[in-house]
């Protein structure tokens, strides 16, 4: 079993894809995840904070680090240094966090984990949330127009994370929102759902990604590709197993 680190940031494009690739990685491999602060709201969103747990178990080099419990200083991204880590897989990557890492700013617990990657010589793999247009699912919400303001409203009564509110017109909380999608076969009229996005490059964005290949990173085009990816840095780079006691 070799030792990946896994980053995640706040985007939910391909995030959902990059969990199922990381269960698939996890199999083979330990995974010890870092998840920044947005990335920890988005995965809420989205429904996916609990699965984490099924990818990193909890044991040394497979606990899950939330960026909100880590101080200001992210001690755990030491590791890095101290040769803990074998590669370091961000998936999926924002605009922002590619932006940080190209112009070398460390002030999030991923960009703080890349830093210190490269500073060690460890491999960097990055899928970018703007590598090529797509379209991607926005998180749950309400349509005004189809909500009726129902007297008893089943979707706000059966939420478990009580994140719908509202007299006239029901909205959805999203910091509070778990993504379980409990609401959106209860509501009669139809008025919750999630809306599909366009999502364009911009030209800055691009001209990110391409600093970071120049540096050295591994730029992936897709979440599909990450398995083959980090089997592919493990035999290139003739990554043996190494004791971390």
């Amino acid at each position: 079993m070799r030792r990946v680190a896994w980053g995640i940031t706040g985007g939910g494009q391909y995030l959902a894809e990059s969990v199922r690739a990381m269960r698939e990685v996890a199999a083979r491999h330990r995974v010890c995840t870092f998840v920044s602060k947005a990335g920890e709201e988005v995965l809420r969103m989205y429904g996916l904070l609990d699965g984490l747990h099924e990818i990193s178990r909890g044991s040394y080099l497979e606990e899950i680090f939330l960026e909100r419990e880590s101080g200001s200083s992210f001690p755990m991204t030491g590791r890095f240094m101290l040769g803990r880590f074998d590669m370091l897989l961000i998936a999926p990557a924002t605009s922002n966090t590619v932006a940080k890492i190209a112009c070398g700013i460390a002030d999030t617990i991923v960009t703080n984990a890349a830093a210190l990657a490269e500073k060690a010589d460890v491999p960097v793999l990055v899928l970018p949330t703007d590598v090529r247009e797509v379209v991607t699912r926005a998180p749950y919400a309400v349509n005004r127009g189809l909500c009726e303001a129902c007297e008893i409203c089943p979707p706000q009564t059966a939420c478990p994370g009580g994140a719908i509110s509202g007299d006239e017109i029901r909205s959805i909380d999203l910091m509070r929102c778990k993504g379980c999608g409990t609401c959106l076969p209860l509501c009669r009229t139809g008025a919750i759902y999630a809306e599909r996005m366009n999502v364009r490059r911009r030209s800055i964005d691009m001209r990110n990604i391409e600093l970071l290949r120049e540096r050295g990173y591994m730029i992936l085009e897709s979440p599909e590709e990450i398995p083959a990816a980090v089997e592919g840095v493990m035999i290139n780079n003739n990554i043996e197993v190494q004791r971390t006691e």
